[in-house]
């Protein structure tokens, strides 16, 4: 069974039976749950077989039509019924299997969670549950009848009837296995109720634990708004009566779109102003909304093969973009998803582990739960916008709300509807699904004065990428370069142009200029694509001065920023025109202070790297985080005196909200302290500790004192505020070693995971403890190996439990051949060690023979 075995999109074939009806009838036991299934089927294919899917299921009987079948079902499927013993016509299968939802670790299927049963079914975890073809092209309406003396039982859909000990739930709306999902326990709602646009009444309800309702409320809001908006926006209405979401506090992911029933980890959920930080808040509510975008966009229209599996995500990444955009700040939202996208997904395209949004093949689906699949699926979908417009993109998508409800669909479909709808020809876009790999961008001008002392400009354009793992040759991509040209007084001489790319090199001339421009470039980073241009200082810090552009003003903050770095690590001194030019932004009150707070922020280490290495160069994480906190040092002790009354200005009085402009104080003030806390040795921090009124504040003062290593009697206070809650203690486990000096962060870590408090089979815990400590670059780089072997001995403890969150986890390696030989060595070792364990995972041994064949990549 852990023997990965290759699925390649080219042998898909279609399902040789249309599901008709689905009926389950469930009666709950820790140890010893009963599933009993019918499932009415009708041939589309003479002479098929019937191929059900089903792992770790005792088959108590099977059955055609009643007649009893006297056949052995394997532990692990496929299921196979011979066609000899199916009817010619219409028949009914059914099943009656018994499974074991406490042994469940691994939080796939059904499972236990601190005594309430609860369902993870996507990818394939409904085979988890019965005999079943589990795959998303097989849809059918569901009606369930759940038994238990549980006081909430629910289901899919809307109920339909219920007594003591069993509740009975029809959702009449075709759907796959992947979107079932059943939830018993003690719970309580936080009800909600919403009229649609068309006069329907829909209730609501968040279900939690006893006493967590008071931090429910947000997230009730955020489901109202979600809904309004994406009738507003896209002109879905919901279609059923009821709609439901669930906290729970084991959970792999974050939350899982199931239909009318949505399941979230608590974490994305619960929020009160002193339990959750303004990101917290933020982050609740994108992905209530990106799991209720789901109900048409992956839902009512589902991916035809989990090779699909961006058609569904990236559009509704996109989609839950737009709303934060339209509910906060649209430009910090998008630089902020940038950031992300160059964080998480241009690193996949750099390494082993780099692939397109569609894959042609694979081991493991989970695996591909991937920042390449969601954040690039979502830029890809921003690309076609652009190139359509708002109109087009409109009328692209009522087309296929129309052409497609109800059916499982593919890319092809996909692009067709916006060729229908707008007359192009996107067969070359299509390479942004299939192609993998970062297209790099090389702009060069050329400037032709004339005799009036103004002229011409000439932007030329090259676009290459570079082999990925299978794909060693890349063809020209469509690439959207949004460019503006901008006046030697400041003024924009051009407003934003789309020039439209095609070849491997094109060129445009902007005639008529008075006076030579400066190029504002890639503006809203209208393609997922580095540039490559020449430019100096005093360019960048005239851009980040008068760029109208948000994300380009940015960027040139960013483009210093990175300069100063990598020259500091390699021995220079800091920069006196960047230290000059973040004077002026933190003298700038025109600003926005999210905005600020952004530029401020100086690039993360792992980006200094990343940077260094696309250079040719070999990074050492050492100086780097030398380099980080000596610039940070230097920026304080320039600007000390307005720093310090900026901090004191952005004090947020009054009740806590957690709007918009509230955090944008709260957040630019945080960043302020960061960089005062190098030179004042932590004094603000511990002010600011003692005086917090909101959990922002707590654990942005606490994270400054973690970093001052004066944080002692901070955590004593925290732990003692928190014990008792989970989500708080994440936080209070999290912070310890992500904030740490690099030299003490694995000592933390180590000591951390000893406590009996450090619930290493809690999924958020896990991530808290040893993704903090990954997160911590220069302390997991470290160069006697030490992080590598912490991180990888945990990574092959979860798996024995838990293969997806380990074989998540595997992706802290992901760069590991950009470093050095010794490094490189270590984190070689390390990952060999996880390799040789006996019995790795599926999950786990495709991710690390992917990383370790990268060998010198």
């Amino acid at each position: 069974m852990n023997e990965p075995v290759t699925q390649y999109l080219a042998e898909w074939r279609p399902y040789p039976f249309r599901l008709l009806e689905t009926r389950l009838d469930v009666t709950l036991s820790p140890r010893a749950t009963t599933v009993r299934s019918a499932l009415r089927f009708e041939p589309l294919q003479a002479g098929a077989d019937l191929v059900l899917d089903g792992e770790g299921l005792a088959t108590q009987s099977l059955a055609i039509d009643g007649r009893r079948l006297d056949l052995a079902a394997p532990a692990g499927g496929p299921l196979v019924i011979a066609a000899a013993e199916l009817p010619h016509g219409p028949f009914t299968f059914e099943a009656e299997v018994t499974i074991d939802p406490e042994a469940n670790t691994a939080l796939e299927g059904l499972y236990l969670s601190n005594g309430m049963f609860c369902t993870q079914c996507e990818a394939q975890g409904f085979r988890h549950i019965t005999w079943y073809p589990d795959r998303p092209d097989v849809m059918a309406p569901f009606t369930v009848r759940l038994n238990s003396d549980l006081p909430v039982l629910l289901s899919n859909g809307n109920p339909v009837a219920s007594g003591p000990g069993w509740a009975e739930w029809h959702d009449p709306w075709p759907k796959p296995a992947y979107l079932f999902a059943l939830v018993a326990g003690d719970l309580v709602a936080v009800p909600g109720k919403f009229t649609t646009a068309s006069g329907r009444p829909v209730a609501l309800n968040v279900w939690v634990r006893p006493g967590d309702q008071d931090r429910a409320g947000f997230a009730m809001e955020a489901l109202i708004a979600s809904m309004r908006w994406d009738e507003q926006v896209y002109g879905r209405e919901y279609d059923l009566d009821v709609f439901n979401i669930v906290a729970v506090d084991d959970f792999n992911m974050g939350a899982m779109e199931n239909k009318g029933l949505n399941i979230f980890n608590s974490r994305l959920v619960l929020a009160s102003p002193e339990t959750a930080t303004d990101t917290d808040y933020e982050r609740i509510e994108a992905v209530i909304a990106h799991e209720y975008f789901h109900n048409w966009t992956g839902n009512r229209i589902t991916c035809r093969d989990w090779f699909q599996l961006c058609l569904k995500e990236g559009l509704t990444v996109f989609r839950d973009q737009q709303f934060t955009s339209d509910m906060r700040s649209a430009a910090v939202k998008r630089i902020e998803d940038v950031k992300t996208l160059r964080a998480r997904q241009f690193r996949e395209d750099q390494g082993p582990l780099a692939h397109p949004p569609r894959p042609d093949h694979y081991q493991e689906i989970n695996n591909f739960y991937t920042a390449t699949v969601y954040e690039k699926g979502a830029e890809v979908i921003g690309m076609l916008k652009r190139l359509v417009g708002d109109e087009g993109y409109r009328k692209a998508l009522d087309l296929y709300f129309e052409r497609h409800d109800g059916q499982a669909c593919t890319i092809e479909d996909w692009l067709r509807v916006f060729e229908d709808a707008t007359g192009r020809d996107l067969a070359q876009f299509a390479r942004w699904y299939t192609d993998a790999g970062t297209p790099q961008l090389t702009m060069t001008e050329h400037w032709r004065p004339d005799a009036a002392g103004g002229g011409s400009l000439t932007l030329g354009f090259t676009q290459a990428t570079a082999p990925t793992p299978g794909q060693p040759n890349k063809a020209p991509r469509v690439i959207p370069i949004a460019v503006g040209l901008i006046g030697p007084n400041g003024d924009e001489v051009m407003p934003t142009r789309i020039l439209e790319m095609t070849e491997a090199a094109q060129s445009w001339t902007f005639d008529s200029l008075g006076a030579r421009p400066v190029v504002s470039a890639l503006r809203g980073f209208s393609a997922p694509v580095t540039l490559q241009r020449q430019m100096d200082g005093p360019t960048r810090a005239f851009l980040l001065a008068h760029d109208t552009d948000p994300f380009a003003r940015w960027e040139a903050g960013r483009g210093l920023a990175l300069e100063a770095l990598i020259g500091m690590a390699a021995g220079a001194a800091p920069d006196p025109g960047f230290v000059a030019a973040m004077g002026a932004v933190i003298a700038d009150n025109t600003l926005d202070p999210a905005f600020r707070a952004l530029v401020l922020r100086l690039p993360g280490e792992d980006e200094i790297a990343a940077e260094t290495a696309s250079r040719g160069n070999v990074p050492d994480p050492d100086a780097i985080h030398a380099a980080r906190e000596g610039l940070a040092r230097a920026l304080a002790e320039a600007h000390q005196t307005p720093l310090g009354a900026l901090y004191d200005a952005m004090a947020v009085p009054g009740e806590y909200r957690p709007d918009a402009a509230d955090a944008g104080k709260r957040d630019l003030r945080l960043a302020i302290l960061a960089l005062l806390t190098r030179i004042d040795g932590g004094a603000r921090a511990q002010a600011l500790w003692d005086s917090a009124g909101n959990m922002t504040e707590r654990l942005g003062a606490l994270a400054s004192l973690v970093a001052a290593g004066r944080a002692e009697a901070a955590l004593r206070q925290f732990e003692a505020q928190g014990r008792g809650n989970r989500l708080v203690m994440d936080k209070w486990f999290g912070v310890q070693v992500s904030a740490a000096p690099p030299k003490d962060a694995l000592a933390t870590a180590e000591s951390l995971s000893q406590r009996p408090d450090f619930d290493w089979k809690n999924p958020n815990r896990y991530r808290a403890l040893i993704g903090g400590f990954a997160a911590n670059h220069a302390a997991f780089h470290a160069a006697d190996g030490g992080g590598y072997r912490f991180a990888a001995g945990w990574i092959s403890r979860m798996d024995e439990l838990n293969p997806q969150i380990a074989a998540r986890q595997c992706s802290v390696f992901e760069t590991w051949a950009r470093y050095d030989a010794s490094r490189r060595a270590h984190a070689q070792a390390a990952m060999q060690a996880i390799a040789a364990r006996p019995g790795l995972s599926r999950n786990t041994k495709e991710m690390i023979s992917r990383l370790l064949g990268a060998g010198g990549r």
